[in-house]
């Protein structure tokens, strides 16, 4: 007689973060989950393939209107057909995330076990990982438990909460009852605890049946269940992606899921995990995770290190060659519009320049100079106060909206590929090295119909070059006025 197939485990990512301690390189409009870091695919990417195999179902992803289209396009380059993709209308914490993942699972699979992973993480050992997985749905089948992941801390880290475990953790990966949560402590408490070796960092991955976290959500968070369940309800269908209604979601708590449900729940238990792990949440630990040389540098990009020791080093920009000279533990990381020189002790301290560039109203704050749309990207090669030129790529078989400009006119000139052009009742074919001028006020649309990456050259002219100016008439990819819709 067979043994019992084990359930499939849905994974639920969350992917909404604005990332700012990993400035300049992640920025509000393109954060570090979806930038590659560490290797030849992004941390989403990774985090993806990590949670997909024989034991998962199709990822149920959470994310903001502005990554909807980056998410599916990241997931289909790694042969990965996305699940559910669930759009908050804007960020209200970990709580209300898994809380509306828990309820659309409940109604599609009643029975659903979830993991839930954020998506800009770093974990080597996969098949350590699914080890744990496996051991963390032992116990959520035998014990009806909501289970987190502990890491086994190798240095007394004070940029991580903890995990204070009933006991020790003997290595043999068995879960552990939880304790307590313990906040981010000082150098000397997490040196202590270090010490005492009954705790771990606390990764923030989740593993429960969707049965037993909502039952916890009512008993310790029953205030979110009304308006979360409302904005689940009234979701909309768009584009395969499931829009959250933003009346629903504007009343929902901004709180985490620690604070809402686990810091109060009685049935926890810990999985120890040992086998490397890092939330890349500084550059000190970015350059851990890429191995640095005999003299301790990493370097990455266009860059030239002379007598240099324990350093980052990192451009951005091929046309940008970075050099460094006699630098001790400093951090340098530049991109073609910003550039971070920093000690490395400060590495925690990116958010306070962060910080600063939004106070003086910096666009460098959350902004990068090439901005990423469903169509492919732009960026801005020239600006000044009446005229700007970008430079801007169109995707095979995609369109702009059709649209017009209240305050400026364009030129259009193909650099690479084919564009389809149309012009109020005008339609064109453009090749290369042909161009067409585009009146202030015309109603006007550019296609890619060919099959390679289609790039041209635009010169904006007009009195504000401002994104806003922009009235949509048809979009394939359905985005509403505005900037980005």
């Amino acid at each position: 007689m067979s043994a019992t197939k084990p359930p499939l485990v849905t994974p639920v990512i969350l992917c909404g973060g604005s990332g700012t301690r990993l400035w300049p390189l992640s920025r509000k409009s393109f954060p570090k989950q979806f930038s590659k870091l560490t290797g030849q695919q992004s941390l989403f990417q990774s985090c993806a393939q990590r949670l997909s195999g024989e034991s998962f179902a199709a990822p149920l992803v959470l994310t903001n209107p502005d990554f909807r289209f980056v998410v599916t396009e990241q997931l289909l380059k790694v042969g990965i057909d996305p699940g559910p993709v669930l759009i908050e209308p804007e960020g209200r914490n970990t709580a209300p995330a898994i809380l509306a993942a828990a309820l659309y699972l409940n109604r599609h699979d009643p029975d659903a076990i979830m993991l839930v992973a954020p998506s800009d993480h770093v974990v080597p050992d996969i098949a350590g990982f699914h080890e744990a997985v496996r051991e963390g749905l032992r116990v959520v089948e035998e014990k009806g438990h909501l289970v987190t992941f502990g890491i086994t801390p190798d240095r007394p880290e004070t940029g991580y909460g903890y995990l204070e475990l009933a006991q020790a953790p003997d290595g043999s990966g068995v879960a552990i009852p939880l304790t307590r949560f313990v906040e981010k402590p000082d150098a000397a408490t997490a040196d202590k605890m270090l010490d005492e070796g009954n705790y771990l960092w606390n990764a923030g991955i989740f593993l429960f049946a969707v049965s037993d976290i909502l039952r916890a959500f009512k008993t310790h968070a029953p205030h979110l269940i009304a308006p979360v369940e409302a904005a689940v309800d009234q979701a909309e269908t768009d584009l395969g992606f499931l829009r959250l209604d933003p009346k629903g979601w504007s009343g929902v708590e901004d709180i985490s899921i620690d604070y809402a449900v686990m810091e109060k729940a009685e049935a926890l238990s810990v999985v120890p995990y040992g086998s490397g792990w890092s939330d890349l949440g500084s550059w000190e630990a970015v350059m851990r995770e890429t191995m640095p040389d005999e003299n301790g540098m990493v370097t990455s990009g266009p860059t030239t290190a002379i007598d240099c020791h324990d350093s980052l080093l990192r451009s951005e920009d091929d046309r940008l060659e970075l050099v460094g000279i006699g630098l001790e533990n400093t951090l340098v990381v530049a991109m073609p519009d910003a550039v971070l020189v920093a000690d490395m002790s400060r590495a925690q301290d990116v958010k306070k320049a962060v910080a600063a560039l939004k106070k003086k109203g910096a666009k460098q704050a959350e902004s990068f100079a090439r901005d990423h749309r469903p169509w492919g990207h732009f960026e801005t090669l020239a600006l000044s106060e009446r005229f700007q030129v970008k430079r801007i790529v169109v995707k095979p078989g995609a369109s702009l909206s059709l649209q017009s400009h209240m305050h400026r006119s364009e030129h259009w000139i193909v650099v690479e590929g084919t564009a389809r052009v149309t012009i109020d009742d005008t339609i064109r074919l453009l090749s290369e090295n042909e161009s067409v001028y585009i009146p202030l006020g015309a109603v006007h649309r550019m296609e890619n119909p060919g099959k390679v990456p289609m790039v041209l050259i635009e010169v904006q002219t007009g009195v504000y070059l401002g994104e806003d100016d922009i009235i949509r008439y048809e979009d394939l990819y359905k985005r509403g006025q505005g900037a980005k819709g």
